[in-house]
């Protein structure tokens, strides 16, 4: 599948015992979508495609402003005003021609999730709303494609997937419920530091290319919380919510 170019490209990934060529190949004809190209879905996209994903779908309906390069590292200032999943697209695309990024410049709404998250091996939510984090876990759950989610706030980054093709494994949902969500924040206005995004959003492409290799053992049932003023992680078991209304016996 790799001629002797390729090979060189992804040796340090072929030397692993756990990937060698056999996952690499894998990989190479992996599908994942990217809800949202800012600070989490920015470096996690530039990690999938440096590791020689096959297929990027990326959506985003915002434009780069200024100050979104703090973080968003697939970016440059030359790229203030256009679509944002255009110029990462491009970023991308020079990082390793390889990859087939496909961009998707508007929101994603339930109805073009419905459509769109059947086709892929796995979803990474790096969206900052719980509309959209509701609606990317109901099509994942519906589709039983596996959810890679992320979060990052101030200095408080979060990380857990949700993997629907096991029956006690918990959706985003069932920690997360709508009736009980709590005062959506956002970076705009609380703030959130730099390499905070970088290292969960790392983490999810980690997450995704571990799924697509079928290698190692993924955070499904484990959420990840990181307090980087201290670099401490703290980890806790979700369970399934048998009465969930997404993912539980009577949905």
């Amino acid at each position: 599948m790799f001629d002797d170019a390729g090979l060189l490209r992804y040796s340090r990934h072929i030397l692993l015992d756990d990937i060698g060529i056999e996952g690499q190949e894998r990989i190479a004809l992996g599908k994942v979508l990217v809800i949202g190209a800012g600070g989490l879905g920015s470096p996690a996209s530039l990690y999938l495609c440096a590791a020689g994903l096959g297929y990027l779908h990326l959506s985003d309906h915002d434009t780069v402003d200024l100050t979104n390069l703090q973080r968003q590292v697939a970016l440059a200032s030359a790229d203030v005003g256009q679509q944002k999943v255009l110029a990462t697209q491009n970023r991308l695309q020079t990082l390793n021609p390889f990859t087939q990024v496909i961009p998707y410049s508007f929101k994603a709404d339930p109805a073009w999730l419905s459509e769109r998250v059947p086709q892929m091996d796995v979803v990474l939510d790096c969206s900052d709303n719980f509309a959209t984090r509701h609606a990317v876990n109901e099509a994942c759950v519906a589709a039983k494609v596996p959810l890679v989610s992320g979060a990052a706030i101030r200095f408080e980054g979060q990380i857990s997937v949700f993997d629907s093709r096991f029956d006690d494994a918990p959706c985003y949902e069932c920690l997360f419920p709508q009736s009980e969500q709590a005062e959506e924040v956002r970076c705009a206005e609380m703030g959130v530091f730099s390499p905070l995004t970088g290292i969960i959003g790392a983490i999810q492409a980690a997450e995704a290319l571990k799924l697509i290799a079928g290698i190692g053992e993924s955070l499904r049932g484990r959420l990840q919380l990181l307090d980087a003023r201290t670099m401490r992680w703290h980890e806790i078991r979700v369970p399934k919510d048998t009465g969930c209304r997404v993912c539980g016996a009577s949905a």
